[in-house]
């Protein structure tokens, strides 16, 4: 049986791109050591607080739901894409698009990614403590808000191989993505009463920290077993 033979030939052999684009690299550090920091500072700040701070309440009383109709109903939709069943969608189809775009890298980076922003968040809840209505409702950071910015970034890397877009320029365009869905999310959480504006900056930050490194990550290892695969190759090809 012949093998596939001109474009399809080339698209085949041709090694998947890093899904942290290399214009990204040397912005990426700092960036997202400085979005740690803020998650650290603020979780130390709030750890174990049962009230909205003194910069929460510059926005608006947390505690109360203060969105109303028509606004409540968009709120609702907003806050949708961040529960379990809403979350799976989005992440099943961001999945089913790398897949569809013979992107394995990519697809693998989307999962890694949700996971690791996903978990870290979580893991965060218990250990700072922090609350709102009520003992059972940990708050920080915003797991929604954490979620929908971290697929947004993704969503965001993923394409500036097709804008071609470098420097300033590429770091400028995620971190705009970034913030328009953390900010879609952040007040819906905040509209309906479910987090204070600080658990909102944090899970904004979880993102903007661990998706570089879970990019970063993932390039690595597909990085290395390609070398191997490429060696056990080129090895057998002498021996033949």
């Amino acid at each position: 049986m012949r093998g596939p033979t001109g474009r399809g030939a080339r698209e085949a052999a041709r090694p998947a791109g890093p899904v942290l684009p290399p214009a990204l690299r040397a912005w990426c550090g700092p960036v997202a050591g400085l979005a740690a920091l803020v998650v650290v500072v603020l979780g130390v700040l709030y750890a174990g607080h049962t009230q909205p701070g003194t910069v929460d309440r510059w926005f608006v009383e947390p505690t109360e739901d203060s969105v109303r109709p028509p606004w409540r109903g968009l709120a609702l939709a907003i806050d949708f894409l961040g529960e379990p069943v809403g979350a799976a969608v989005l992440v099943l189809a961001a999945v089913a698009g790398c897949l569809l775009r013979r992107r394995p890298r990519a697809a693998v980076f989307v999962v890694v990614g949700v996971v690791l922003t996903v978990g870290t968040g979580t893991l965060l809840k218990s250990v700072v403590g922090r609350t709102i209505h009520g003992d059972d409702n940990l708050s920080y950071p915003s797991g929604h808000t954490a979620f929908l910015t971290a697929l947004a970034v993704m969503t965001a890397l993923l394409a500036l191989g097709r804008l071609r877009l470098g420097g300033a320029a590429a770091t400028a365009f995620v971190l705009a993505v970034s913030l328009a869905a953390g900010a879609a999310m952040g007040w819906a959480q905040v509209a309906l009463g479910a987090h204070y504006p600080t658990d909102v900056l944090g899970g904004w930050c979880i993102a903007l920290a661990l998706v570089p490194a879970a990019a970063w990550l993932v390039d690595l290892v597909a990085d290395r077993r390609g070398a191997r695969a490429a060696d056990v190759e080129g090895r057998e090809e002498v021996r033949r």
